[in-house]
């Protein structure tokens, strides 16, 4: 999740670029890079932090140029510095290269370059690799040098090359990152994303996977895997500038959650062996004989990484054998935990700048007990302090309450458990097998569960549940973290004050305040209580309650017992909640959409929680 820009023509590049690069800042913020073609050679700027301080770097000169591409970028591979900010060079500075996606093999291609032809590195970035496999490849022409230097390649790029061998051409390539071509009258661009284009042109060409580009001021070819020319269809652009930033839907939370099915599979990237079907978390150093002999684990986040958190425990109990204690980190910092070896503290934080998670970290550490952390930002303090770190890869979060980012956390939750569990001799590898099969099937279905058809079936509950001020949510075992998260998020968004039980705890207390047509969002897709939950919600039903479930698909009987009910693609109930918790945020959203509050920014809320 970087943005690209490119320009080829007439005008001054510089100003198209950096224009460009501010239209895409909200896809990535932690460093941004240019490079432009001079007469004979490449000019790259780069600077960690934000587009405006790479302006503040740029020369007067630089605006006589005509040609050139730009990031700004949201790091997976080395920290956000100078050096691994994009554009990189190639060892001759004769190729430039930015890059959206992953390169999955690049350690064996970077060792490859530099023992068997002598290529040398600059950056930590897998995508350094890509600007030394084009040198290596280049005979005279950039788009074939391209096309077999992605030949090499294993993972995902959306790529765009320059080099002063041909002054005037951008040459692109993509695979399941987005990559637009924008056509303009002796000008031609090129950017990872519609904001960057709107200012000067409504015309676009799509690349699809698979698919090259090559771009000159007077023409865009377009070319399939196999070098055959593609006569692609011209896509006229609707949209103004703020809503195209949101991919088109109306607030930033909305993509975020259509954006899962994607982010779920990026976090899965690299770590499952294809060859095997093994979870493997190379980034995580802790030796076998560590995760053998753990005696329990504290798991310590705060909001919504909390309740990832709290499913996290379930998970880690039930597939790796381990004592796992779940704490808000603003207590856990204040009482005095037991800390002994053999054990682990995993932090959760989508920022790694949350202030208390920080802390818990911090005297986790000065205790000598490792930490590993769960985080979505490259080179946050939370991944720089931890021992080890698991990235989400959800890509940038815009919208104040917490969804791509929440889900992604649970999925690497699940690979640890599935992980630890295998090492420990714990979980039998026929479990393993048939899990590490439905993390691979989930972002399929999560597109299921955001269908146009399933969408269209929450709308009139959350109808209903607007014009309350009072709701609550309920689930037994892995659903009641769900339901847990499902409240918060309509809090944080509707204002209607709503709360989480433990189906089995209405009896005591919480039936007290069902009356006729309260709603209540009940979660059901527990087999092993699944009769247990049914009859708590005929308790519901008794009192007047209005019950909306969530439910898995073959589950008829609930239908006949709630007012309404959304089914879920069957799945295996290990990790059901990964499906669960979306409908329960479009809930939220549908809800907060009806009240008319504000979705991405709901009142006395921030993003990063950065103080105690």
């Amino acid at each position: 999740m970087c943005g690209i820009v490119g320009y080829t023509g007439f005008k001054e590049a510089n100003t198209i670029l950096i224009d460009g690069l501010k239209k895409l800042e909200y896809r990535g913020y932690d460093s941004a890079g240019i490079a432009l073609q001079l007469e004979g050679k490449l000019k790259i700027t780069k600077a960690a932090g934000s587009v405006a301080d790479l302006e503040s770097k740029m020369d007067e000169g630089d605006s006589e140029v005509k040609v050139g591409i730009g990031h700004t970028r949201w790091a997976t591979h080395g920290r956000p510095t100078d050096e691994n900010a994009h554009p990189h060079y190639s060892c001759c500075e004769k190729f430039a290269v930015i890059h959206n996606g992953i390169i999955e093999n690049h350690q064996a291609l970077r060792q490859w370059l530099k023992e068997e032809t002598g290529h040398e590195f600059r950056s930590e970035t897998d995508t350094e690799v890509l600007a030394h496999l084009v040198e290596e490849y280049y005979k005279d022409d950039l788009l074939e040098a391209v096309r077999n230097a992605v030949a090499r390649v294993e993972g995902s790029y959306a790529m765009v090359v320059i080099s002063s061998h041909e002054p005037e051409r951008l040459v692109c390539a993509r695979q399941d990152s987005p990559l637009i071509v924008g056509l303009g009258e002796d000008e031609n661009f090129v950017a990872s994303d519609i904001p960057a284009l709107l200012a000067h042109t409504r015309k676009t060409k799509i690349l699809e996977d698979g698919e090259f580009a090559s771009i000159t001021p007077e023409q865009v070819e377009i070319f399939d895997a196999e070098g055959k020319s593609i006569d692609k269809e011209v896509f006229e652009i609707t949209w103004d500038i703020e809503s195209a930033e949101k991919g088109g839907y109306e607030h930033f939370m909305l993509k975020e959650i259509m954006e899962q099915p994607a982010v779920a599979k990026e976090t899965m990237r690299q770590r499952i062996d294809p060859a095997n079907g093994r979870v493997k978390l190379d980034e995580i150093n802790l030796t076998d004989e560590e995760i053998q002999t753990l005696d329990n684990i504290y798991i310590v986040a705060c909001g919504t990484a909390y309740h990832a958190g709290l499913l996290g425990k379930a998970v880690l109990e039930d597939l790796a054998g381990i004592p796992v204690e779940v704490d808000v980190a603003s207590e856990f910092r204040y009482r005095r935990p037991i800390f002994k070896e053999n054990q682990l503290v995993i932090v959760i934080s989508q920022s790694g700048e949350t202030a208390d998670t920080l802390a818990a970290l911090r005297m986790a550490r000065q205790k000598g007990v490792k930490v590993l952390a769960i985080t979505n930002v490259v080179g946050s303090s939370v991944s720089r302090e931890a021992d080890e770190v698991l990235y989400t890869w959800a890509g940038p979060e815009i919208a104040v309450a917490s969804t791509k980012a929440y889900l992604t956390q649970l999925v690497a939750l699940y690979l640890v458990a599935i992980y630890f569990g295998e090492l420990r001799g714990y979980l039998a590898s026929e479990k393993a097998d048939e899990l590490v099969k439905g993390l691979k099937e989930l972002p399929g279905q999560l597109e299921q569960v955001l269908s146009e058809e399933s969408l269209a079936k929450l709308h009139k509950y959350c109808e209903h549940l607007s014009k309350w001020d009072n709701a609550f949510f309920v689930g037994r075992n892995l659903d009641y973290p769900v339901a847990r998260e499902g409240a918060l998020k309509l809090k944080e968004i509707s204002y209607i004050h709503a709360e989480a039980y433990a189906a089995g705890e209405l009896k005591h207390g919480p039936l007290a305040l069902i009356v006729d047509g309260v709603p209540v969002v009940a979660l059901i897709t527990q087999k092993a209580v699944y009769d247990k939950t049914l009859s708590n919600i005929q308790e519901v039903n008794a009192r007047g309650g209005a019950v909306f479930a969530i439910t898995m698909e073959g589950n008829d009987d609930v239908a006949e017992q709630v007012e309404s009910v959304f089914y879920l693609p069957p799945v295996n109930d290990v990790l059901a909640p990964v499906l669960a918790a979306v409908p329960t945020q479009l809930i939220a959203y549908y809800t907060a959409l009806a009240r008319g509050s504000s979705v991405d920014k709901p009142r006395n809320l921030a993003k990063s929680v950065t103080v105690e």
